[in-house]
C-alpha cells in the first residue's frame, strides 16, 4: 500500500506525520519505505539525526518521476510512505497518481480549510483519469489541535464543504514531544508507544489502514 501525506501549503507537519506513521507501521513488523519527495529533504535529515539504525528506509525522489518508481520498489515493501513536497505541482501529481491512499493534514485554522481546496483540486484532477483501474482515497487529517478547544470541531464542520474527502476522526495533538523526537531522529511511538503521543498515532495509523480497506471513517 502506498500512502502519500501532502498538502500544497507548507508547515503543517506533513514530515512529523510521515516518519511517525512509517515507525508505528515498521513497529508492527512490516516492511515500510519512506520517501522524501520534498526538496528540503526534512525527513532525509531526520534520519541522518539518528544515533540508532532506522526501522525503516528512506529514499529521497523529489523529481516528478515517483509513479514510475514506486512499481519497481513495491515488491520488496508491504508499505511506503510519501512526505509530499508543497507547491511542487509536477511532484505532487507524481505523488497523487502513485498513491493508495492520501493523507491530508489541515492545522485547527480557517486559513488551513480554506487553502486545502487547492490539494483537493488537484488530487481530483489527478484520479480522474485513473479511475477505470484505481481507486485513490482521500481523506483529512486535523494536525497540531490545541487540547481543550473547540476549534477542532468547527474546522471539521468546515471541511465539510469538500464532498468525497471525508475527516478521519483520530486527530493529533499539539505536542512539544513531537519536536523534540525530530531533533533526535526518532518518534513517540518508538521512545514510549504508551504515552499521549504514541498513542494518538497508533490510533490514527489504525484508523487509516481502516479507511483504505473500507472507505469508512466512522
Amino acid at each position: 500500500m502506498v500512502i502519500a501525506i501532502l498538502n500544497q501549503k507548507g508547515g503543517v507537519g506533513k514530515t512529523t506525520l510521515s516518519v511517525h506513521i512509517a515507525s508505528t507501521l515498521a513497529l508492527a513488523g512490516n516492511r515500510v519505505l519512506l520517501i522524501d519527495a520534498d526538496a528540503q529533504r526534512c525527513a532525509l535529515e531526520w534520519a541522518a539525526s539518528r544515533e540508532m539504525k532506522s526501522i525503516f528506509s528512506v529514499v529521497g525522489i523529489s523529481k516528478n518521476i515517483i509513479h514510475k518508481e514506486i512499481p519497481l520498489l513495491k515488491p520488496n515493501y508491504d508499505y511506503i510512505v510519501i512526505d509530499g513536497p508543497p507547491r511542487v505541482y509536477d511532484v505532487a501529481r507524481s505523488a497523487i497518481a502513485a498513491s493508495d491512499i492520501i493523507l491530508i493534514p489541515v492545522q485547527p485554522s480557517l486559513y488551513d480549510v480554506w487553502s486545502a481546496k487547492e490539494v483537493v483540486d488537484l488530487i481530483n484532477e489527478v484520479k480522474e483519469p485513473l479511475q477505470a483501474y484505481k481507486k485513490i482515497k482521500a481523506a483529512f487529517i486535523i494536525n497540531r489541535k490545541i487540547f481543550n478547544t473547540i476549534i477542532g470541531r468547527d474546522v471539521v464542520e468546515a471541511l465539510e464543504q469538500y464532498k468525497n474527502v471525508p475527516v478521519l476522526s483520530s486527530c493529533i495533538t499539539q505536542r512539544i514531544v513531537y519536536a523534540e523526537m525530530a531533533a533526535r531522529g526518532t518518534t513517540a511511538v518508538e521512545d514510549d508507544p504508551e504515552s499521549n503521543g504514541g498513542k494518538e498515532i497508533k490510533k490514527l495509523t489504525e484508523e487509516l489502514i481502516k479507511f483504505s480497506r473500507n472507505g469508512d471513517v466512522k
